[in-house]
């Protein structure tokens, strides 16, 4: 496989250069560009998420001061700063959206035997959640949120059997969550798993329609009216499990049908859920460890913010900061693409770290990480989400 090829040159190897360029073709991105293409764009980016650089000046930097590598990184000739950064403004982000999503469903079918959950299931399992990346209001005023401040939401449907997202839409924070249920693919037969900032009644019953399930948290105030109750242990942390109907007018017309309401309380801690669901098959134990799985998509936004560049932007218009994030994405599926390709044992973090510090070597990737027996105590102790 290797040719004395420089480990950037390798990773990039595993990227189908012809499904990059039938994103470059659809939105005619390379019109009128002589040098500097948006597969080269696509590499500066990229190796400025895998060597952690803090800004587009530091991985310019980093890229000028090895002019004579550039050629066997696939960029080509040296390049400045405001050439990259005129690129990242003006070239559609969505080519970087839809070769993102291309690698995503390369790395779903990769992984797609693998299954995270307790719960043995053989319907797909999804949780939906959006994280706020704050943005500084005089630089970014398009983003305006609130009084003083602005920020974005990156939406995410996370598949929680891989811990790989199935759908993810960047819009400004002001758009509220629950509008993201309307444009989402619905699969009949998963499980689609949310906090209770997602209930809405009407959209639920487009999930109901879908012949798709929720799982989700029931507000306080959220009124219902007991039709029947089923035997529950109580041993367990379940106090009730009953069959529902909402009372109030708008919710009972919006969604008619009758539903599923479990009280659960956590023996760990305490705390006490009311869960709704529209599935009647599956035990109370098992809705209740589908809603606790949910948690790993917070797991997997505060990865994403700790690991990858995406909370400080190297520009400043709503396709600068799309493209970065896209780019974002794309470099953490190609990682998970090959750490399943080559069967390694590392954390994801680990790989990051290896890849990072020796970019610029020429040693064989199963070498490299057979060599390594690098590990990073405080990641895989403290209390985050080992992906993959």
């Amino acid at each position: 496989m290797n040719q004395g090829k420089y480990v950037f040159s390798q990773l990039m190897s595993f990227v189908s250069h012809n499904d990059f360029n039938d994103c470059v073709k659809r939105y005619n991105g390379d019109y009128k560009t002589k040098h500097f293409s948006c597969w080269n764009q696509f590499l500066c980016m990229a190796f400025g998420q895998l060597t952690q650089r803090e800004s587009l000046s530091d991985t310019m930097l980093c890229l000028t001061i090895n002019p004579k590598k550039l050629y066997h990184l696939g960029i080509g000739e040296k390049i400045v700063k405001s050439t990259l950064s005129k690129a990242n403004e003006n070239r559609d982000y969505r080519i970087y959206q839809d070769f993102a999503l291309l690698l995503i469903e390369n790395a779903k079918q990769l992984y797609r035997s693998d299954s995270n959950i307790e719960v043995d299931l053989k319907n797909n399992v999804f949780a939906l959640d959006a994280t706020v990346v704050h943005l500084c209001l005089s630089l970014f005023n398009w983003a305006h949120f609130r009084q003083q401040q602005a920020a974005i939401k990156i939406h995410t449907l996370l598949d929680l059997k891989t811990s790989i997202p199935n759908f993810i839409q960047i819009t400004n924070a002001s758009v509220h969550e629950v509008n993201i249920l309307e444009i989402i693919a619905l699969e009949p037969g998963s499980f689609y798993v949310m906090d209770r900032g997602y209930l809405d009644t009407k959209r639920l019953y487009r999930i109901h329609l879908a012949k798709a399930f929720f799982i989700i948290r029931a507000k306080r105030n959220t009124k219902f009216k007991r039709v029947a109750s089923r035997s529950v242990n109580k041993s367990d942390g379940v106090m009730c499990d009953q069959m529902v109907k909402f009372v109030s007018f708008y919710p009972s017309r919006d969604y008619p049908e009758k539903l599923r309401r479990i009280k659960y309380i956590d023996k760990a801690t305490g705390k006490r859920f009311v869960f709704l669901t529209n599935n009647d098959k599956l035990t109370t134990l098992q809705i209740a460890s589908l809603y606790k799985d949910r948690w790993k998509i917070e797991l997997f936004f505060k990865w994403i913010k700790q690991h990858l560049k995406i909370k400080s932007y190297w520009g400043h218009s709503p396709n600068a900061v799309k493209t970065q994030i896209w780019i974002a994405i794309a470099v953490y599926t190609i990682v998970a693409i090959i750490k399943k390709k080559l069967n390694l044992t590392h954390s994801m973090y680990e790989i990051l770290q290896i890849l990072s510090t020796n970019i610029f070597d020429k040693t064989p990737l199963n070498e490299l990480f057979s060599n390594n027996d690098y590990q990073d105590v405080k990641e895989l102790n403290s209390n985050q989400l080992i992906l993959f």
